[in-house]
Formats: C-alpha cells, structure tokens, sequence
C-alpha cells in the first residue's frame, strides 16, 4: 500500500468522524428542544387542572346547530317511527316538481303518516339546490305540509311541464322497426296522460299513426269504433303473425322416397323367356337358317 493511499483513507476516516459528531451534536439539540415542549405542555396542563379546581359549576355546554330549519317547533318535535320506510324519489332542482309530488304522495298513501312526518320526509327527498332553497327558509316558518307544498310549487314553477293536450295524440307516430304491440302501449300512455274521452278522435289518431301495412288496411275495411276495440282486434291480429312467422320459419320436412321393392325370385322354377313365333334360331356354319316350324317338321320326320 502506498503512502498516497493512506493518506487518502486517513482523510476518509477524519470525515466519517466530523460527520458522526455534527449527526450527534444535531440529535442533541433535538433531544433538548423536545424536553423543553414537553416541559411547557405539561406547565400547561397544571395551569388548566388549577383553572377547573376554582370552578364550582361548570357550564354545560350546548353542541351548535348545523343549519335552521323553517320547519316550527311542534314538526321538529314529531318522532318518526323507526321501521317506518321513507318515499325513495329525489328531487334536484331539475325534474318536474308535479311529478315529484305525485310521486310523494303516492308512496305516502302506502305507508301513512302524519301531516308531521309528511313534511319530515319530504325534506329528506330534496338534494342538491333543492335543499339549497330549503334551507334559506325563514326558520320556523313552516307549520303544515300544505304551506310546503305551496312554497315548494311557487319556487320551481318553471319546472313544470306542459299540460298535454288531446290534439297531442295526432303526433305519435309508429317508428321504423317498430312492433305493432309496442306503438300501441306507447299510444296508449298518451292517451292516459292527455285524459281525453273523444273515443272517435282517439281511433282516428291511432290510424294516422300505424304503418300502412296489413292490419292498417283491415282497420280501414272494417273501422272500430273505440280503442279497445282497436286493442282487441291488435291483439288478434299480432296472434295471427306470430304463427305465420312461426310456420314460415319452420323448415318443412321433405317426403321420404319410394323404396322400390324387389320381386320375390320362384322357387325350384327356371326363368322362361315367352316365346316369339317369327323368331329365327341361330344356326351352324353352312346350314340354312330355318324357321321354328320348319325345324320341327324336321326333328318329326328324322326318325
């Protein structure tokens, strides 16, 4: 080992010992600002158990309300049972405050409740700015269900949708593609939402809305006079497709062969050939081809 290679390590332990010392020296200054925190949490805490030994009564003190409600006292103060089951719609701000509320009191009727618990659970059905509205109520100033449902009508008025009318069924028209049974379930909701009873009107949109096709054609030869009777005759007629798609889809069974049967051969019988009178026999090399009845003649008369 050279003179420059100790020299270097000589160099390296000086280092490794300076930083040892300044880790130690940092450690130590750590250790006695953590002695003296611990010293003044602890004066501080002496200072607080001294503060609560000179007090006699101590006041309790009253947890802070989230946010005033408009609802009176004598709503807050209504209990809602702890099986009972809550309406599960939700309104945002956005959707139709009419349909909302029917849907409120729809589930309501189900489960009952007071005119209390109403008001209870309706709040628990508003989100969003909904609930925004609600809460920047007047406290206290809500005492029925009535009042709510009038407040809750005039803030989102402009939410509610047009009353339909019964000219709205002339705009439903069966799409492309679409099932006779569909157009008419899709029809038959509009009728129920306009609520009109002009049975002629009714029939008469309904077949200026159907696709020209067999069963628009059977309705202009014979017309029906009422949607169910319509619904009665659609019925029969979406029937009658289904089983002429059904045989139409079913592959027809092809008819089998005739199976050729084979004559039963004679028994101890040889094969006759019928005999024809004008019929030469062959004859041999040099020997006149005679006929059946000259070859017999012969065979008589040779004895």
């Amino acid at each position: 080992m050279t003179m420059q290679q100790l020299m270097g390590m000589m160099q390296g332990l000086q280092e490794a010992m300076a930083a040892s010392k300044s880790e130690q020296e940092r450690m130590q200054a750590y250790l006695i600002a953590s002695q003296a925190r611990n010293d003044e949490l602890h004066r501080a805490n002496e200072e607080l158990r001294c503060g609560w030994r000179d007090v006699d009564e101590p006041e309790t003190a009253t947890p802070p309300r989230e946010f005033s409600t408009p609802f009176s006292q004598e709503i807050l103060e209504t209990a809602i049972p702890n099986m009972f089951i809550g309406p599960k719609v939700t309104f945002t701000g956005m959707e139709d405050l009419e349909a909302h509320l029917t849907a409120f009191h729809t589930q309501m009727m189900l489960v009952g409740g007071s005119d209390a618990v109403r008001c209870k659970l309706f709040m628990s059905t508003l989100t969003g700015m909904a609930m925004d509205w609600f809460i920047s109520l007047p406290e206290g100033h809500i005492t029925s269900f009535a009042q709510l449902s009038r407040l809750f009508r005039e803030q989102y008025l402009a939410n509610r949708a047009l009353a339909p009318v019964s000219y709205d069924l002339f705009d439903v028209k069966q799409y492309q593609g679409e099932t006779l049974k569909e157009y008419i379930s899709r029809f038959g909701a509009q009728v129920v939402k306009v609520g009109t009873t002009d049975k002629p009107m009714i029939v008469y949109a309904f077949r200026k809305g159907v696709c020209p096709r067999s069963f628009s054609k059977s309705l202009n030869r014979s017309r029906p006079k009422t949607f169910a009777e319509v619904r009665r005759r659609a019925v029969e007629h979406i029937a009658s497709e289904g089983e002429a798609y059904e045989k139409c889809m079913t592959t027809a069974p092809t008819r089998p062969r005739a199976q050729m049967r084979a004559q039963p051969a004679r028994v101890h019988e040889a094969p006759t050939e019928r005999k024809n009178p004008n019929r030469r026999l062959p004859t041999r090399q040099g020997e006149p081809n005679l006929g059946v009845d000259q070859k017999e003649g012969e065979r008589a008369i040779d004895p």
